[in-house]
């Protein structure tokens, strides 16, 4: 009997952790590139233990537009860790996307001053899917996860490295 009570003591302190997220992804990468307004211009690149650089270049936390921002050095690199409920959405948005099937080519070019979105998928299989998406409209699921990138510049703790 108290061996049972150790066991269960053990399984109960081990499931009180932190959930360690078994990701089918290697890498993660998701680039914003510049419009004729002040678009976020940015690059994000997640590794699997959660690790994560921000390469931020103009308008990423600036308030307002001015094209006086262009004429700025670029606003650095940054290093952090993204928080664990965080990736787990994240795993889950890009698990609902399928990401295998997507197209690697979505919007139309007949408007000249949209961003272009960039997200590169490198799975723990070896394989990996890039994306471009002019104008950021692929898919409704597609929208959601720039969102969620987008807000990943803002919501995380980043320590600036250059």
């Amino acid at each position: 009997m108290k061996y049972l009570l150790s066991l269960f003591a053990l399984v109960f302190l081990f499931s009180c952790g932190s959930q360690k997220v078994n990701s089918k992804y290697s890498k993660i990468e998701y680039e914003a590139g510049a419009c004729f307004g002040s678009c976020p211009i940015f690059k994000i690149t997640i590794n699997p233990d959660r690790t994560a650089v921000l390469e931020a270049e103009h308008f990423n936390f600036s308030k307002g537009f001015s094209k006086s921002e262009f004429d700025k050095p670029r606003e650095g690199t940054f290093k952090g860790t993204i928080k664990e409920a965080d990736y787990i959405k994240l795993v889950a948005l890009l698990d609902g996307l399928n990401v295998k099937t997507l197209n690697e080519k979505y919007g139309e070019r007949n408007v000249t001053d949209l961003p272009t979105s960039y997200l590169r998928v490198n799975f723990t299989d070896g394989t990996s899917k890039n994306v471009e998406d002019y104008g950021k409209r692929g898919t409704e699921k597609l929208s959601q996860l720039y969102k969620f990138f987008e807000d990943l510049r803002t919501n995380q703790d980043w320590k600036k490295v250059d």
